[in-house]
Protein backbone atom coordinates (compact mmCIF):
# COMPACT_ATOMS: atom_id res chain seq x y z
CA UNK A 1 0.00 0.00 0.00
CA UNK A 2 2.78 2.38 1.05
CA UNK A 3 4.52 1.80 -2.68
CA UNK A 4 1.22 2.57 -4.32
CA UNK A 5 2.41 6.51 -4.72
CA UNK A 6 5.59 5.04 -6.44
CA UNK A 7 3.22 3.60 -9.21
CA UNK A 8 0.65 6.44 -9.77
CA UNK A 9 3.99 8.85 -10.19
CA UNK A 10 4.93 6.91 -12.73
CA UNK A 11 8.30 5.13 -10.75
CA UNK A 12 10.36 2.27 -13.08
CA UNK A 13 10.06 -1.55 -12.54
CA UNK A 14 12.21 -3.01 -10.06
CA UNK A 15 14.40 -5.65 -11.22
CA UNK A 16 16.77 -6.71 -8.16
CA UNK A 17 16.09 -8.43 -5.24
CA UNK A 18 17.05 -5.56 -2.86
CA UNK A 19 15.33 -2.76 -5.11
CA UNK A 20 12.25 -3.64 -3.05
CA UNK A 21 13.65 -2.01 0.32
CA UNK A 22 14.40 1.49 -1.84
CA UNK A 23 10.86 1.34 -3.53
CA UNK A 24 9.68 0.76 0.06
CA UNK A 25 11.41 3.71 1.37
CA UNK A 26 11.25 5.90 -2.23
CA UNK A 27 7.42 5.25 -1.19
CA UNK A 28 7.81 6.52 2.36
CA UNK A 29 9.65 10.09 1.28
CA UNK A 30 7.04 10.31 -1.62
CA UNK A 31 4.08 10.37 0.88
CA UNK A 32 5.76 12.52 3.13
CA UNK A 33 6.36 15.22 0.78
CA UNK A 34 2.87 14.72 -0.56
CA UNK A 35 1.66 15.68 3.13
CA UNK A 36 4.22 18.41 3.01
CA UNK A 37 2.82 19.71 0.12
CA UNK A 38 -1.03 19.70 1.27
CA UNK A 39 -0.12 20.88 3.95
CA UNK A 40 1.91 23.63 3.68
CA UNK A 41 -0.53 24.63 0.29
CA UNK A 42 -3.77 24.97 2.91
CA UNK A 43 -1.06 26.93 4.94
CA UNK A 44 -0.22 29.44 2.43
CA UNK A 45 -3.96 29.46 1.36
CA UNK A 46 -5.18 30.59 4.74
CA UNK A 47 -2.48 33.11 5.43
CA UNK A 48 -3.15 34.68 2.24
CA UNK A 49 -7.14 35.15 2.52
CA UNK A 50 -6.42 35.90 6.62
CA UNK A 51 -4.19 38.48 6.11
CA UNK A 52 -5.71 39.56 2.78
CA UNK A 53 -5.60 43.96 1.99
CA UNK A 54 -9.28 44.81 2.13
CA UNK A 55 -9.33 42.89 6.06
CA UNK A 56 -6.05 44.23 6.82
CA UNK A 57 -5.93 47.64 5.05
CA UNK A 58 -2.78 48.63 7.50
CA UNK A 59 0.85 46.47 7.71
CA UNK A 60 0.85 45.21 11.30
CA UNK A 61 4.69 45.67 12.07
CA UNK A 62 4.28 43.13 15.68
CA UNK A 63 4.75 40.03 13.09
CA UNK A 64 3.54 36.97 13.87
CA UNK A 65 3.60 35.79 17.67
CA UNK A 66 2.35 31.98 17.69
CA UNK A 67 5.01 29.48 17.07
CA UNK A 68 2.77 27.36 15.61
CA UNK A 69 4.58 27.47 12.36
CA UNK A 70 7.87 26.87 14.50
CA UNK A 71 6.53 23.69 15.76
CA UNK A 72 5.63 22.02 12.46
CA UNK A 73 9.37 22.58 11.10
CA UNK A 74 10.82 21.57 13.65
CA UNK A 75 8.77 18.21 13.08
CA UNK A 76 9.40 17.87 9.37
CA UNK A 77 13.05 18.01 10.63
CA UNK A 78 13.21 15.25 12.80
CA UNK A 79 11.55 13.17 10.39
CA UNK A 80 14.05 14.01 7.99
CA UNK A 81 16.65 13.22 10.61
CA UNK A 82 14.94 9.94 11.35
CA UNK A 83 14.74 9.06 7.08
CA UNK A 84 18.33 9.93 6.94
CA UNK A 85 19.63 8.03 10.17
CA UNK A 86 16.98 5.49 10.47
CA UNK A 87 16.55 4.46 6.65
CA UNK A 88 19.05 5.92 4.36
CA UNK A 89 22.44 5.31 6.32
CA UNK A 90 21.68 1.81 6.70
CA UNK A 91 20.69 0.93 3.49
CA UNK A 92 23.91 2.87 2.08
CA UNK A 93 25.97 0.74 4.37
CA UNK A 94 24.19 -3.04 3.43
CA UNK A 95 24.93 -1.95 0.33
CA UNK A 96 28.69 -0.96 0.66
CA UNK A 97 30.24 -3.16 3.17
CA UNK A 98 32.94 -5.42 2.03
CA UNK A 99 32.33 -7.51 4.54
CA UNK A 100 28.59 -8.38 3.42
CA UNK A 101 29.26 -8.22 -0.61
CA UNK A 102 28.85 -11.97 -2.00
CA UNK A 103 31.55 -13.89 -2.70
CA UNK A 104 31.47 -17.47 -4.40
CA UNK A 105 31.33 -19.40 -7.78
CA UNK A 106 28.00 -18.22 -8.23
CA UNK A 107 29.02 -14.33 -8.70
CA UNK A 108 29.64 -12.98 -11.76
CA UNK A 109 32.68 -10.23 -11.32
CA UNK A 110 33.23 -7.53 -14.18
CA UNK A 111 34.18 -3.95 -14.43
CA UNK A 112 32.76 -1.19 -15.78
CA UNK A 113 34.72 1.61 -17.48
CA UNK A 114 33.54 4.96 -18.31
CA UNK A 115 34.68 7.49 -21.07
CA UNK A 116 33.28 10.10 -23.48
CA UNK A 117 30.75 8.95 -24.64
CA UNK A 118 30.33 5.12 -24.15
CA UNK A 119 30.93 2.08 -21.50
CA UNK A 120 32.93 -0.79 -21.81
CA UNK A 121 32.21 -3.73 -19.30
CA UNK A 122 34.96 -5.95 -19.18
CA UNK A 123 34.15 -9.68 -17.91
CA UNK A 124 36.35 -12.27 -15.82
CA UNK A 125 36.42 -15.04 -18.20
CA UNK A 126 35.97 -18.61 -17.63
CA UNK A 127 38.46 -18.05 -14.88
CA UNK A 128 36.61 -15.64 -12.85
CA UNK A 129 39.22 -13.69 -11.91
CA UNK A 130 39.56 -10.04 -13.55
CA UNK A 131 43.00 -9.69 -15.13
CA UNK A 132 45.30 -7.01 -13.81
CA UNK A 133 44.66 -3.92 -14.98
CA UNK A 134 46.41 -0.31 -16.08
CA UNK A 135 45.62 3.62 -16.82
CA UNK A 136 48.75 3.02 -18.58
CA UNK A 137 47.75 0.66 -21.09
CA UNK A 138 44.62 2.36 -22.28
CA UNK A 139 44.31 2.19 -25.85
CA UNK A 140 41.59 2.37 -28.39
CA UNK A 141 42.36 -1.32 -28.98
CA UNK A 142 42.34 -1.38 -25.28
CA UNK A 143 39.60 0.33 -23.81
CA UNK A 144 40.02 -1.39 -20.24
CA UNK A 145 43.45 -1.34 -20.05
CA UNK A 146 44.37 -4.81 -19.47
CA UNK A 147 47.68 -6.05 -18.87
CA UNK A 148 48.49 -8.33 -21.17
CA UNK A 149 51.32 -10.23 -19.54
CA UNK A 150 48.97 -11.17 -16.44
CA UNK A 151 47.57 -14.65 -16.99
CA UNK A 152 44.43 -13.56 -15.63
CA UNK A 153 43.72 -11.79 -18.30
CA UNK A 154 44.43 -14.22 -21.43
CA UNK A 155 40.55 -15.08 -21.10
CA UNK A 156 38.99 -11.74 -20.49
CA UNK A 157 36.43 -10.00 -22.82
CA UNK A 158 34.82 -7.14 -22.95
CA UNK A 159 31.23 -6.01 -23.90
CA UNK A 160 30.65 -2.20 -25.31
CA UNK A 161 27.36 -0.70 -23.99
CA UNK A 162 25.68 -3.91 -23.65
CA UNK A 163 25.55 -5.71 -20.03
CA UNK A 164 24.56 -8.74 -19.62
CA UNK A 165 23.37 -10.33 -16.15
CA UNK A 166 21.94 -13.17 -14.66
CA UNK A 167 19.11 -13.42 -12.87
CA UNK A 168 19.02 -14.93 -9.43
CA UNK A 169 22.91 -14.71 -9.05
CA UNK A 170 24.91 -11.92 -7.33
CA UNK A 171 26.98 -9.55 -10.16
CA UNK A 172 29.90 -7.12 -8.63
CA UNK A 173 31.26 -4.40 -10.58
CA UNK A 174 33.97 -2.50 -10.31
CA UNK A 175 33.24 0.82 -11.47
CA UNK A 176 35.85 3.39 -12.79
CA UNK A 177 36.38 5.73 -15.75
CA UNK A 178 39.54 6.65 -17.82
CA UNK A 179 38.67 10.63 -18.69
CA UNK A 180 35.79 12.21 -16.52
CA UNK A 181 33.75 11.38 -13.43
CA UNK A 182 30.75 9.39 -15.09
CA UNK A 183 27.91 7.88 -13.10
CA UNK A 184 26.88 4.00 -13.58
CA UNK A 185 23.19 4.15 -13.13
CA UNK A 186 21.27 1.27 -13.16
CA UNK A 187 17.98 2.46 -12.30
CA UNK A 188 15.62 -0.69 -12.63
CA UNK A 189 18.56 -2.40 -9.97
CA UNK A 190 18.10 0.20 -7.37
CA UNK A 191 22.19 0.35 -8.46
CA UNK A 192 24.17 3.87 -8.60
CA UNK A 193 27.87 4.67 -8.44
CA UNK A 194 30.03 6.97 -9.70
CA UNK A 195 33.26 6.32 -11.80
CA UNK A 196 36.52 8.14 -10.83
CA UNK A 197 39.24 8.47 -12.82
CA UNK A 198 42.19 6.19 -10.93
CA UNK A 199 39.70 4.94 -8.38
CA UNK A 200 37.82 1.42 -8.55
CA UNK A 201 34.58 1.40 -6.76
CA UNK A 202 32.30 -2.05 -6.01
CA UNK A 203 28.83 -1.95 -6.55
CA UNK A 204 26.83 -4.79 -6.35
CA UNK A 205 23.01 -6.08 -6.80
CA UNK A 206 21.06 -9.50 -7.70
CA UNK A 207 18.88 -9.14 -10.65
CA UNK A 208 15.22 -11.25 -9.98
CA UNK A 209 13.17 -10.33 -13.48
CA UNK A 210 14.51 -10.20 -17.03
CA UNK A 211 14.24 -7.83 -19.25
CA UNK A 212 16.21 -5.12 -20.73
CA UNK A 213 16.51 -1.38 -19.97
CA UNK A 214 18.79 1.94 -20.50
CA UNK A 215 21.64 2.60 -18.51
CA UNK A 216 22.45 6.48 -17.88
CA UNK A 217 25.39 8.47 -17.01
CA UNK A 218 24.21 9.86 -13.63
CA UNK A 219 26.78 12.45 -14.23
CA UNK A 220 27.51 15.87 -16.30
CA UNK A 221 30.16 14.59 -18.53
CA UNK A 222 30.24 16.43 -21.18
CA UNK A 223 28.88 17.95 -24.35
CA UNK A 224 27.77 14.24 -25.62
CA UNK A 225 26.74 13.37 -21.91
CA UNK A 226 23.09 12.64 -23.31
CA UNK A 227 24.43 10.41 -25.65
CA UNK A 228 26.07 8.38 -23.10
CA UNK A 229 23.46 5.61 -23.26
CA UNK A 230 24.00 1.60 -22.75
CA UNK A 231 21.76 -1.27 -22.04
CA UNK A 232 21.38 -3.71 -19.09
CA UNK A 233 20.29 -7.18 -20.30
CA UNK A 234 18.92 -9.37 -17.23
CA UNK A 235 18.36 -12.96 -18.88
CA UNK A 236 18.12 -16.35 -17.44
CA UNK A 237 21.08 -18.04 -15.78
CA UNK A 238 20.77 -20.93 -18.40
CA UNK A 239 21.16 -18.21 -21.52
CA UNK A 240 23.95 -16.03 -19.53
CA UNK A 241 26.21 -19.07 -19.29
CA UNK A 242 26.22 -19.63 -22.78
CA UNK A 243 26.59 -16.43 -24.17
CA UNK A 244 29.50 -15.82 -21.28
CA UNK A 245 31.03 -19.15 -23.06
CA UNK A 246 30.43 -17.65 -26.45
CA UNK A 247 32.57 -14.52 -25.88
CA UNK A 248 35.38 -16.31 -23.32
CA UNK A 249 38.48 -17.09 -25.53
CA UNK A 250 39.56 -19.95 -26.38
CA UNK A 251 43.35 -20.61 -24.67
CA UNK A 252 45.50 -22.60 -26.80
CA UNK A 253 46.37 -25.78 -24.95
CA UNK A 254 49.45 -26.04 -23.25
Amino acid sequence: MIEWINEITGMHEVASKHGHVGNHMLGLIHWFMAVLFVGWSIFLGVILYKFRRKKNPHASYKGVTSHFSTHIEVGVVIVEVVLLLGFAFPLWAARSDAKVRPTGEEVVNLRAVGEQYRWTFHYAGADKMVGMTSHERYTSANPVGLVAEDPNAADDFVSVNELVVPVGRPVVIQVTSKDVIHGLAIVPMFSQQDAIPGSEIPMWFVPEKEGEWNIVCAQLCGAGHAQMVAYVKAVSSEEFDEWYAGNTPLLPKK
